[in-house]
């Protein structure tokens, strides 16, 4: 029986599909084969092993996947595990649902509801625009001419001229190709530098940033940047000496890189109050941790040592922002029950906790709440050190909703006034004295 429980164990690792689903598992030596170069309409699921929703999702994926056998392709990527895959489409929650259909490199976001009737029903819609298109002679699916006449619109062309204004001066990402026309290398990076500049505008929100130079022409940037070899691709950033960009070659290398470059220069994840049940749920099943700071009563700290706790935090949730987790806050005695179920209860405030929601597992920051003490206790927690305890009654606790914090200094509650008109207090008194 040895053997067997081997298979299975691999098997687990795998992720969430087997051989034995109609779910094609996708990953980074696959994809191109199997999604980008084919005809059909493919629906693709981008997960996390750890996600909550994810493995809710599973169920109703699979029978999809069954139903729409022959008629439209059904793949799951495991991102959490192939990250350049997640990150060349932009995936930054899970599950993310993708439809891949005429024009592959732009795949659209599935909006729609999560059961499996809901999917298939989006996936038929899918399929008759599609169907539609090629009748009207609009998009040729797989049309060679179309693709080989390669869109370069997204590429900034830069010059002598225009290189300092653009790229040194605007304080953002630029990846820039320096090449030289008659160069066959520079020739096949051509379609993937343009292929590139396209997702990563989009993924970026026009953040990060793809040039080319004809080096040949703009001869005083070639030399200025020390340019020996065609293609020659650097890295600008922000106030720093720019860097030789070593990656590979093709589109998702330059995507994953330029991504990556994102998200070191991207804002940190928000910070969000606990204003019900949905924020925590969210913010907990969705990411791989869930930081947790119960702060003092706004009578005990007011709003300006309110916000220099939530300065602390923002600038942890910074720190540690490529790690994805969720940043989350709440009042002292605001959710009774979250603090009993984490132990937290009455005692010293503030209290920070990160939550693993997929083990209902949690860890309590025993230093102090500040930027040395909280970065030692994420630090530990983020290579797998740190105690951790069971979540009280093993699930997520109720949680009230309750107002946003509005920003402002506490109001002690209003008491009635006494009239103290007729009470006369001189008179007993100077008797006594005598």
């Amino acid at each position: 029986g040895g053997r067997v429980l081997g298979c299975s164990l691999v098997l687990m690792a795998q992720g969430f599909y087997s051989a034995a689903d109609d779910v094609v598992e996708l990953n980074p030596s696959n994809f191109n084969r199997e999604v980008l170069q084919s005809d059909s309409l493919w629906l693709i699921e981008f997960y996390a092993p750890w996600c909550g929703h994810c493995q809710s999702l599973t169920a109703d994926w699979k029978k999809t996947a069954t139903a729409l056998k022959g008629i439209v392709k059904v793949g799951a990527v495991d991102a959490d595990q192939h990250k350049s895959l997640g990150g060349q489409y932009g995936v930054r929650g899970f599950p993310s649902i993708k439809i891949f259909g005429a024009n592959k490199n732009k795949p659209d976001d599935y909006q729609g509801g999560r059961s499996s009737q809901a999917i298939v029903d989006g996936a038929l819609n899918t399929l008759r625009t599609l169907v539609k298109d090629r009748m009207s002679g609009r998009s040729g699916g797989s049309d060679n001419n179309r693709q080989n006449r390669v869109d370069k619109k997204n590429v900034v062309e830069l010059t002598d001229d225009n290189f300092d204004r653009l790229v040194l001066d605007s304080g953002e990402v630029w990846l820039v190709e320096f090449f030289a026309p008659w160069c066959g290398h520079c020739k096949s990076l051509e379609p993937e530098w343009a292929a590139a500049a396209s997702a990563v505008k989009e993924q970026t929100k026009d953040k990060v940033h793809l040039g080319a130079v004809d080096a040949t022409v703009h001869q005083g940037l070639a030399s200025r940047y020390g340019i020996r070899g065609f293609p020659t691709i650097k890295i600008f950033k922000k106030g720093e000496e720019p860097e030789d960009y070593q990656g590979g070659r093709i589109r998702g290398d330059i995507i994953a890189r330029a991504l990556d470059l994102f998200s070191d220069n991207a804002a940190p994840p928000e910070l969000l109050e606990i204003l019900n049940a949905d924020v925590l749920k969210k913010t907990c099943e969705d990411y791989q941790l869930c930081v947790i700071a119960v702060l003092p009563h706004i009578l005990d700290t007011g709003a300006a040592g309110r916000n220099s706790y939530l300065e602390v935090m923002m600038k942890m949730a910074e720190k540690y922002k490529k790690k994805m987790w969720g940043w989350l806050w709440t009042e002292a005695g605001a959710q009774m029950e979250l603090e009993a179920s984490l132990g937290i209860g009455g005692f010293g405030y503030p209290a920070m906790t990160a939550i693993n929601a997929r083990k209902m597992k949690f860890a309590l920051l025993k230093g102090s709440f500040s930027e040395t003490g909280i970065h030692e206790f994420l630090r530990d927690l983020s290579v797998g050190r740190g105690s951790t305890a069971t979540v009280g009654g093993g699930a997520l606790p109720k949680i009230n909703s309750v107002d946003a914090w509005d920003g402002k200094d506490g109001e002690l509650p209003v008491v009635d006034d006494y009239d103290l008109s007729d009470v006369d207090l001189d008179d007993d008194i100077g008797k006594e004295e005598l």
